[in-house]
């Protein structure tokens, strides 16, 4: 049974603006926004738009003293008293999973914001088993933190911020790393939150069709500026519904149709022969036990001029089986192999390739963008690949300039990859994969969810490049929950689930 406190919280800002540490320009600015207690807000924008720093203002992240360096004016109130006072009252879920799990097992990761609250011990674990049941969690207490995939760290941070029983709870893009199946499972737990709570939502998430009827308010909000539109969503869609689309922001009905080029197919580059993958061995005191099989007699081709797409459950195994095509793991058993052009260069299996000879073949980006950050700025993170791989100073800029023209980067070439959001860092890891240009583009792509928070604009720049680059004959592998990519650029569904990996024709239709 959903529980929360009797109460939602009031939040108030007036004139409120937020400039991040080393940034010319300002994430929002004259932002007058009132949510009354137990109000339901859907917060959209387009990519950059500064809702997820908003979230993390209204969680009191942000400010002198705070986790988020930078300059604040305005007004920012939560029950009348600055959102860094009140933060025991506030739960938020963020873009990133990984960065809000702070235990090592998953049940002290839920109820290690009850033991902060103070909350009685005879009470914790009751809260913890109720909100991990709650959230389709399908491990136990003691499960390894670090073991779990993106899906289930998601599931994960979701039943810490319930357990807590906030008043005012933050949501960004809560069901973007979710199978279909855990996005629904969220969707109908917030609704009952929603009926048996006055518990005030804030929510971002780009999924508008599917949470619509979970708010009572549309909040739109635009880059270095303030509220746009405000109102029931029926209003603001039938007021603005044009306009914000053609701004990025996703609104039912108004979905991309990019019109693509067809697949012209191509020979195997890569295959998978019997395939064992288990999960890593478990250290300390608190390990619960043997390696698990995630991958077992898996067979499976990568052709050239095709995209791919890894589908399944959350922890089935895609990022897994995307990781070991890539050549950056062994498998247990069995092996990863090149296959024509590429076997040309080096008949070693995949993960035995010098690492400058696998960059320069295999192109990889990682669920989680951070990962593979080098560079201190957007420009020298788009350099740095290319001049390595001996481009001149001037074809190296001339690409880098244009790939940031494409995908929206422009703006922000002088700035710390790490202070991105999280669609911008996304866009960003995809760059790095194809900076070295078309003619120097890597023969596979291997990239983790790609179009994880984009706005409709840079959704569609994306499909369009990785369709290029399909035409052109690379072979395009992609783990991801996006129906529209599905829908648009899948030529291959390989399904994963209890282990194995089967592919079939991609119908279209999404799943």
């Amino acid at each position: 049974m959903v529980e929360g406190n009797a109460r939602g919280a009031r939040v108030e800002l007036s004139g409120w603006g937020w400039r991040h540490a080393g940034r010319a320009a300002h994430a929002l600015r004259g932002v007058d926004l009132v949510i009354e207690p137990g109000e339901r807000v859907l917060l959209l924008g387009a990519s950059g738009a500064g809702k997820s720093t908003l979230l993390h203002s209204l969680a009191g992240l942000t400010g002198a003293d705070s986790a988020i360096g930078g300059d604040q004016e305005g007004l920012l109130r939560i029950d009348g008293e600055p959102a860094c006072r009140g933060r025991g009252g506030v739960g938020l879920v963020g873009q990133d999973p990984q960065t809000q799990l702070v235990m090592a097992r998953a049940g002290d990761d839920v109820a290690f914001g009850l033991e902060n609250l103070g909350v009685a011990r005879e009470e914790i674990w009751p809260r913890v088993e109720r909100a991990l049941n709650e959230v389709g969690f399908p491990y136990g207490l003691r499960h390894s933190t670090g073991a779990l995939s993106g899906g289930e760290k998601q599931r994960l941070a979701i039943a810490g911020a319930l357990a807590m029983r906030p008043r005012l709870l933050l949501l960004d893009e809560p069901t973007a790393n979710l199978d279909p199946a855990g996005a629904a499972l969220v969707r109908d737990l917030l609704a009952r939150l929603l009926a048996q709570t006055e518990t005030t939502l804030v929510l971002v998430e780009h999924r508008v069709a599917e949470v619509v009827d979970l708010v009572n308010r549309v909040v739109v909000v635009e880059p270095g500026g303030g509220v746009v539109a405000d109102g029931t969503p029926t209003k603001v869609f039938a007021e603005h519904g044009r306009s914000l689309a053609a701004r990025g922001v996703w609104v039912p009905g108004e979905e991309p149709a990019p019109e693509l080029p067809p697949a012209p197919g191509g020979t195997s580059l890569l295959a998978a022969e019997d395939v064992l993958a288990r999960t890593p061995f478990q250290l300390g005191v608190h390990a619960t036990g043997a390696a698990r099989t995630v991958l077992e007699h898996v067979d499976l081709s990568v052709p050239a001029g095709t995209a791919t797409a890894l589908t399944g459950p959350n922890g089935a195994g895609k990022s897994t089986l995307l990781t070991l095509l890539a050549g950056l793991a062994r498998p247990h058993r069995g092996r990863v192999v090149p296959c024509g052009p590429l076997a040309k260069i080096d008949r070693r299996p995949m993960f035995r390739w010098p690492a400058r000879r696998l960059a320069r073949h295999v192109g990889t980006v990682f669920q989680y963008a951070e990962d593979q950050f080098v560079t201190a700025n957007v420009r020298d993170e788009l350099r740095f690949a290319p001049l390595r791989a001996g481009l001149g100073e001037a074809e190296t800029e001339g690409r880098v300039d244009e790939l940031m023209e494409r995908l929206r980067l422009t703006p922000l070439a002088d700035v710390h990859p790490y202070t991105l959001s999280g669609g911008e860092k996304r866009r960003l890891s995809v760059a790095t994969a194809l900076s070295s240009g078309p003619g120097h583009a890597p023969d596979v792509l291997a990239l983790d969810e790609p179009t994880f928070g984009q706005d409709t604009r840079t959704w569609t720049e994306l499909v369009e490049l990785l369709a290029d680059l399909r035409t052109q004959g690379r072979a395009i592998t992609m783990a991801t929950h996006d129906p529209l990519l599905l829908r648009h650029l899948t030529d291959v569904r390989v399904h994963v689930a209890d282990g194995r990996a089967v592919a079939e024709a991609s119908s279209g239709e999404d799943v």
